[in-house]
């Protein structure tokens, strides 16, 4: 089984090349540029440095958020476009769920934060059991405080962060979380494609096993299903919406 696996949810772009138990190739940057810019050329990188055979594939991985509106726009563009092409299955994954895969078989609640904007994060909340990944609590917007209430209100059980939240929140955690937590390092703590690819192989896996379309977090549909989760209205949805309740309470 051979997956192409695309991330651009978040500040992170990254993808990479997963065959069998092997990591064939993973390229991951995190400077500046656009995704608009980077992620078609990382891809082709990829596909020039392994003498890859697009047509080989089994299915395209893609992390369907949350994140970055722009940014999950242009990965699920990718993933469709690529899957169009070549008639393969799209394996669509919550990013929080691939972020939490960076730190497999950790103790302990896996916390990743991803920054929201206006004062909120997105996260979630995961365990490895047995060497297979849980959800705790799913995906969701909060508040920084409201996250920490939450996590206090659990088991007694260590908290670690990761994501681009951290560098953001990291004072405010740590003054209002009572919990022990700590953070990843900086080679787990953002989006990493090859953590998405062998997620969804193992998703991919069971759901031939078992014949399900969804699994935890993850959606094996077609490219031409597939679309991204946002969680949350964009600022634009969210301004047209208020004029229009404005427009009904002048009328």
């Amino acid at each position: 089984m051979k997956i192409l696996a695309i991330d651009s949810s978040g500040l992170t772009a990254t993808v990479a090349v997963l065959e069998n138990d092997q990591l064939l190739a993973e390229y991951t940057t995190n400077y500046k540029k656009t995704h608009s810019q980077t992620l078609v050329p990382m891809l082709d990188e990829i596909r020039k440095m392994t003498e890859l055979d697009v047509s080989s594939i089994d299915a395209v991985a893609v992390a369907k958020g949350p994140g970055s509106f722009t940014g999950l726009r242009i990965g699920s563009a990718t993933a469709k476009g690529i899957g169009l092409a070549l008639d393969k299955p799209v394996i669509a994954i919550s990013t929080l769920e691939a972020l939490a895969m960076n730190v497999w078989g950790v103790d302990g609640l896996i916390c990743p934060i991803m920054d929201a904007r206006r004062e909120q994060v997105y996260t979630g909340v995961y365990r490895f059991i047995d060497g297979k990944q849980e959800t705790v609590k799913e995906a969701c917007a909060i508040a920084v405080d409201e996250l920490c209430a939450l996590l206090d209100a659990m088991l007694d059980e260590t908290v670690l962060f990761l994501g681009d939240g951290v560098p953001v929140y990291r004072e405010q955690i740590d003054n209002k979380l009572k919990h022990s937590h700590s953070y990843a390092p900086p080679h787990m703590s953002r989006q990493r494609a090859g953590a998405l690819a062998v997620l969804a192989a193992q998703y991919y896996k069971e759901a031939g096993l078992t014949g399900a379309g969804k699994i935890n977090g993850c959606s094996i549909e077609t490219a031409a299903e597939h679309k991204p989760e946002y969680l949350r209205m964009s600022q634009a949805e969210r301004e047209r919406s208020q004029k229009n309740v404005n427009k009904g309470n002048d009328s």
